[in-house]
C-alpha cells in the first residue's frame, strides 16, 4: 500500500493538522508553516530534525523528548514561579543572551515600580509647602514690636514679653480688615484670613529647681541660690495653688500632656512642664499674657519657654504646626529658635489624591512582590546572599517601605481621631506636634527610599563596559581608600580638636566639637572666615589656618584624587583590552533582525504559494488536485505535513481538488496576508535604524538537481523565491543559520586544539635539540678523557672530568640566563649534566655509566 493510499482525507487532515501544537505552524496563522519559535533557533534544529536525503524522501524525522503530563496545579505553580525569575534565581551565567533577557525583564518591572514610587512621593509634596512655611515664618519671626525688635532678635526676658504682647497676639488673632473694619464673628479665628487656627495656642515652660548646682564655699555667704543648666532630673516639679483658674503654675508630666521631647539649640527638653492656653480672641490672649507677666511666670529657674499652635489652610489642604522656642541658659539672656512643620495630614480629598491612593496600593503590591523575590534569593543563596551590596540595598528599600506603609495607616487613623476630638472640644489645645514630627520623618524616609531606588538602577544597566567603570573603579581602589581614610581622619580629627580648644570660646563655628568638625570640611570647600580666626587669636589663628590648608587641602586631598585617578586609568585600560560581551544593544539588534527575517520568510512562503497556484495546474483544467499541489510544493522544499495542512484548509468539500472558487479564495487570503506583511514591514523599517538593507530570502537547497540550474523569480515587492529542480529537498534559512553557527563553534574548538598541538610539537622539537646537544657534549668530554687515559691516574681523571663537567654546566647556565624563552635545551641539558656528574663519582666503569 502506497503512502497516498494511507493519506487521510482533506477533512481529516484539516482536523489533524489543526490540532498540532509544535513542529509546524497552524495553516491559518499567516501561512507560517515553519517552526513557530525563534527563527534563529528553530524547533526543528533544536530537536535534531534530520532530512533524509539518501532515500530521496522529503520526510522529517523529529526526535522529541518524552513529555510528562503535568497537572493544573503544577503548571500554575511553574507559571507563578516564573514571575520571580531573576539573575540570582536562574542559571544565566552560561547563557549570555538569557542573562540579558532576564536583566531586561527585571529592569522593565523595576522601572514601573520606580515610576509608581515617584508618583506616590511627589503626590505627598508640592511647591506650595515652601511658600506656606515662608508666609508663617515671616509673620511670626520678622514682625517688629514696639521697641523695633523681632522674635529673631530676642536677647532677654523683657524682649520675650514684648514679643508675646505684640507680634504674637496680633499674628494669632486677625479681627479687622486692612481698612480697620471689624470682622464678623463667623470669620474670626483665621490667620491672614485664610489659615484656620486649630484650637487654642499654648504656652509652656520648663524650670530647674533652686540650689540645683553646687556653690563654691568661698561664695556660699554671698550667693545663696543657684540654678543649674537644664536636665530632666533637675526639673522643678512644684505646683502652686492659683485661685484665678490659671493652669500656668501647675506642673504636669509628659504623660498628662501627651507630649514629646524637643531638641533645641542648647539642650533637649522633655514634654512636661507648666502650661497655659491663650484665648480665642486678641483681648483674651492679651489678658492671659499680662497676668503671667505680672505674676512673674518666667523666673530665674526657667530654662525654656514654648509657644505652640497649629493652623490649617483648606485652599491647599496643608497643616502647619508651629513651635516658637526661647531658651534661657544658665548664663542669663535668651536664645530664640523655631520649628515650622508644613505637612499634608489629610491625604485623600481631591481626584488627584484618590489617584495617589491607587498608586499607593500598587506600591504595596510591588513591595509584596519584591519581598517574595528576596525571600527566594535568600533561600537559594543562604548567607552568601548578604555578601552583595545590591542585595543589602534591596532589603534596605523594602524595610523603609514597610515602615512607611505602617506609619501611613497609623497617620490616617490618628488624624481622624484628632479632628473628631477637636470638633467636639474646640476650646482645647490642638496637639498636632507629635503627628507633624513623625510626618516629617516619614517624608525623610520616603526621600531616602527614592534615592536608594534610583541608585539601584545601576544594578540593571551595568550590561556593558562603560556602565561598570564607576563600580569597578570604586571596588578596585576600596582598600587603598580605606587605608587613606585612616590617615586622613587622624590628621583631620587632630585639627578639629585643636580648633575647638583654640577658638571655641570666641568663634561660633568652633563652639563645640561637632561645629568644629563641619567647619573644617567647609574650609576644604572654600567656605571660611579667616578674619574670625585671626581676631580670636592673633598668632595661633593664622598658623592653624595655614597648617590645615597645607596638610589637608594640598596634600591629603590630592592624594585622594590621585588614588581615584590612577585606579580609573587602570580600569579604563583593562576595559579597552577586553572583548565586548553580549550587550543590551546587541540583543535589540538581534531581535530586530529576527523580526525582519520572520517577515521575509512569511513573504517568501506567500510568494511560493502564489507561484504554485499559477504553475501547478499541469493539465490546464482550472482544477488543482492534491498530486499537482504536492508535486509543485515538494520542489520548493516544503514537507508533506505543511503541504497537507494548507491544502486541507481550502479544500472545503473534501474532494482533494481545489476548484476555481477555492483557488480564488486562497488567492484573496494570500493577497490580504501579503498586504498586512508589507505594512508591518514598512512600520518596522520606520521604527529605527535597520541593521542592513539587503533582504535575506529563505534558501532552498536542492537534493536531486537533475537540470543543474536554478530559476529565480522576483515578485512586485522585490522578494526572491529560489526554486531548485524537481525532487529536491529544502533547508530553511533558520536551519541554515543554526548549522552555520554550529560549524563556527566547531572551527573555533578545532582551532584551539590545533594551537595546543603546535605548542606540544614545539616543545618536542626543543627537547630533541637538547638531547642531541647533550650527546655531543658528553662525547667531547669522553674524548678528552680518553686522550689522557694512559698518563693520568684515576684521581686526576676524576678531577679532570669534574672540572670539565662544571665548565659545561656553567656554560649551559649562562646560555639559559641569556635565552629569551628559558625553555628548550639549557634546562634539560643542565639536569642531564648533573646526572652525569653524580654517576661519574665511583671512578671505574665510568665510561659505561655515562653511555
Amino acid at each position: 500500500m502506497t503512502s497516498r493510499d494511507n493519506r487521510p482525507t482533506s477533512a481529516q487532515s484539516r482536523t489533524a493538522w489543526g490540532d498540532m501544537d509544535s513542529g509546524y505552524g497552524r495553516p491559518d496563522n499567516q501561512f507560517e508553516f515553519g517552526p513557530r519559535d525563534d527563527p534563529d533557533l528553530p524547533v526543528a534544529m533544536e530537536n535534531d530534525i534530520y532530512m533524509d536525503r539518501d532515500k530521496g524522501k522529503n520526510e522529517v524525522a523529529t526526535t522529541k523528548l518524552p513529555t510528562e503530563k503535568q497537572g493544573c496545579f503544577t503548571r500554575f505553580g511553574k507559571g507563578v514561579r516564573s514571575l520571580w525569575a531573576t539573575r540570582q534565581t536562574e542559571e544565566t551565567k552560561g547563557n549570555r543572551e538569557l542573562h540579558v533577557k532576564t536583566t531586561l525583564r527585571e529592569l522593565i518591572i523595576y522601572l514601573v515600580f520606580l515610576i509608581i514610587l515617584c508618583v506616590v512621593t511627589f503626590g505627598m509634596t508640592s511647591t506650595t509647602m515652601y511658600y506656606y512655611t515662608k508666609v508663617m515664618s515671616d509673620l511670626f519671626l520678622d514682625t517688629t514690636h514696639e521697641s523695633g525688635g523681632t522674635f529673631r532678635t530676642i536677647t532677654n526676658v523683657e524682649d520675650f514679653w514684648k514679643f508675646a504682647r505684640g507680634p504674637l497676639v496680633r499674628g494669632l488673632h486677625w479681627e479687622t480688615w486692612y481698612n480697620n473694619d471689624a470682622l464678623p464673628p463667623s470669620e474670626q479665628g483665621y490667620i491672614y484670613y485664610e489659615n484656620k487656627l486649630l484650637g487654642l495656642p499654648r504656652l509652656r515652660q520648663l524650670k530647674v529647681s533652686s540650689n540645683s548646682c553646687v556653690v563654691h564655699e568661698n561664695f556660699k555667704d554671698v550667693i545663696r541660690e543657684c540654678y543649674d543648666s537644664y536636665s530632666s532630673n533637675l526639673e522643678d516639679k512644684t505646683s502652686v495653688v492659683n485661685l484665678d483658674n490659671y493652669t500656668a503654675f501647675t506642673y504636669k508630666t509628659e504623660e498628662e500632656l501627651d507630649g514629646s521631647s524637643h531638641e533645641a539649640t542648647i539642650a533637649t527638653y522633655s514634654g512636661a512642664g507648666y502650661v497655659q492656653n491663650l484665648g480665642k480672641t486678641q483681648n483674651e490672649s492679651l489678658e492671659v499674657i499680662n497676668y503671667l507677666f505680672k505674676k512673674l511666670w518666667i523666673t530665674r529657674g526657667t530654662r525654656v519657654a514654648f509657644v505652640d499652635f497649629t493652623v490649617y489652610n483648606a485652599n491647599i489642604n496643608l497643616f502647619c504646626a508651629i513651635r516658637l522656642i526661647v531658651e534661657f541658659p544658665a548664663t542669663g539672656g535668651a536664645i530664640p529658635s523655631w520649628d515650622f512643620r508644613t505637612v499634608k495630614l489629610i491625604r485623600y480629598v481631591t481626584i488627584k489624591d484618590y489617584f495617589i491612593m491607587a498608586c499607593e496600593f500598587i506600591f504595596v503590591l510591588f513591595i509584596a512582590y519584591y519581598i517574595v523575590e528576596e525571600a527566594l534569593e535568600i533561600k537559594k543563596h543562604k548567607l552568601s546572599y548578604f555578601k552583595s551590596l545590591w542585595n543589602i540595598l534591596d532589603l534596605t528599600v523594602i524595610i523603609i517601605a514597610l515602615l512607611c506603609i505602617a506609619f501611613d495607616i497609623y497617620r490616617t487613623v490618628e488624624v481622624d481621631n484628632k479632628l473628631s476630638e477637636l470638633i467636639s472640644h474646640p476650646d482645647q489645645y490642638a496637639d498636632f506636634e507629635f503627628l507633624s514630627y513623625w510626618q516629617t520623618r516619614f517624608d525623610n524616609a520616603i526621600a531616602i527610599a527614592v534615592f536608594f531606588a534610583w541608585v539601584k538602577i545601576f544594578k540593571y544597566i551595568s550590561f556593558n563596559k562603560t556602565m561598570t567603570q564607576l563600580s569597578s573603579t570604586l571596588g578596585r581602589c576600596a582598600k587603598d581608600l580605606l587605608g587613606f581614610a585612616v590617615m586622613f581622619f587622624i590628621i583631620f580629627l587632630a585639627f578639629t580638636q585643636l580648633g575647638y580648644l583654640l577658638f571655641g570660646t570666641q568663634v561660633k563655628d568652633f563652639s563645640n566639637f561637632g561645629n568644629s568638625f563641619f567647619t573644617l570640611f567647609r574650609i576644604i570647600l572654600g567656605d571660611f572666615d579667616f578674619h574670625q580666626l585671626e581676631a580670636a587669636n592673633r598668632y595661633l589663628g593664622p598658623i592653624f589656618f595655614m597648617l590645615f590648608v597645607f596638610f589637608v587641602f594640598f596634600v591629603l586631598i590630592n592624594m585622594f584624587l590621585a588614588i581615584i585617578n590612577d585606579t580609573y586609568s587602570e580600569v579604563k585600560g583593562d576595559m579597552a583590552n577586553q572583548m565586548n560581551e553580549f550587550e543590551m544593544t546587541d540583543y535589540f539588534k538581534r531581535g530586530y533582525q529576527k523580526m525582519v527575517d520572520k517577515l521575509n520568510l512569511k513573504r517568501d512562503k506567500i510568494q511560493d504559494i502564489h507561484e504554485t497556484l499559477k504553475h501547478a495546474d499541469i493539465n490546464g483544467d482550472d482544477k488543482l488536485d492534491f498530486d499537482e499541489w504536492r508535486q509543485d510544493l515538494k520542489t520548493r522544499g516544503y514537507a508533506d505535513g505543511e503541504i497537507e495542512a494548507l491544502f486541507a484548509k481550502y479544500d472545503i468539500d473534501g474532494d482533494r481538488v481545489l476548484d476555481k472558487d477555492e483557488q480564488i479564495r486562497m488567492q484573496e487570503d494570500l493577497n490580504n496576508q501579503k498586504a498586512a506583511l508589507n505594512k508591518e514591514y514598512d512600520e518596522l523599517e520606520k521604527s529605527g535604524n535597520r541593521p542592513g538593507t539587503a533582504r535575506r530570502a529563505s534558501s532552498r537547497i536542492s537534493e536531486n538537481d537533475d537540470s543543474g540550474d536554478e530559476s529565480s523569480e522576483m515578485d512586485e515587492n522585490g522578494s526572491k523565491s529560489t526554486r531548485s529542480g524537481r525532487g529536491s529537498n529544502g533547508v530553511s534559512y533558520e536551519e541554515f543559520t543554526v548549522l552555520s553557527r554550529r560549524v563556527d563553534r566547531m572551527e573555533h574548538s578545532i582551532g584551539s586544539i590545533v594551537s595546543k598541538i603546535d605548542a606540544v610539537l614545539v616543545k618536542l622539537e626543543a627537547m630533541e635539540k637538547a638531547k642531541l646537544k647533550r650527546r655531543e657534549t658528553m662525547g667531547k668530554i669522553l674524548d678528552s678523557i680518553t686522550e689522557t687515559d694512559g698518563s693520568n691516574s684515576d684521581e686526576m681523571k676524576r678531577e679532570q672530568m669534574e672540572k670539565l663537567v662544571r665548565e659545561e654546566l656553567e656554560r649551559w647556565d649562562s646560555e639559559t640566563s641569556f635565552s629569551p624563552s628559558g625553555r628548550g635545551a639549557s634546562p634539560s641539558s643542565g639536569s642531564s649534566a648533573r646526572g652525569v656528574r653524580a654517576r661519574s663519582r665511583p671512578g671505574s666503569g665510568q665510561h659505561g655509566s655515562m653511555e
